[in-house]
């Protein structure tokens, strides 16, 4: 591994999917950091960072695959993440549930970790869940730097 691969900027998604409480999915992938992460990183090292903390997920419809300038989610429904625990060094790891009452009716097909400001800081597409009442979905997604 040479410098420019340790430096990667670099995501883990993994979500749960269950139906009236027994799981029907795990699922686990890479993701894509936006280049308004970078920014944001930039900002907060650089003491500037007001609003750059990621404090949110968010899930919307828009199936497409991400980009690096991609800005934010299609009929996107956000809420605050659970907490952040830091697994290893370099690493944040940021816990979220959408539970039975949040999300419904939405066909979701994309996921996102915004700031508080509401920066796109990484964005995952994946195949349809139908949400419903009886649907949750309980996650985790690790930044490594």
């Amino acid at each position: 591994m040479n410098f420019q691969d340790e430096a990667r900027l670099r995501g883990s998604f993994e979500i749960r999917v269950f139906k009236a409480g027994r799981e029907l999915e795990h699922y686990h992938d890479d993701n894509m950091i936006m280049a308004s992460a970078r920014d944001a990183l930039a900002r907060l090292i650089g003491g500037d960072g007001s609003g750059k903390t990621v404090t949110k997920i968010g899930v919307g419809t828009n199936g497409n695959g991400p980009t690096p300038n991609d800005k934010g989610l299609t009929s996107a429904y956000s809420k605050a993440v659970a907490g952040c625990t830091y697994p290893a060094t370099g690493e944040a790891r940021f816990s979220f549930t959408i539970g039975a009452g949040e999300a419904n009716g939405k066909s979701i097909r994309e996921f996102g970790l915004l700031c508080s400001d509401g920066t796109l800081f990484a964005r995952k597409t994946r195949g349809v869940i139908e949400k419903a009442d009886d649907i949750e979905i309980t996650g985790t997604w690790t930044i490594k730097f």
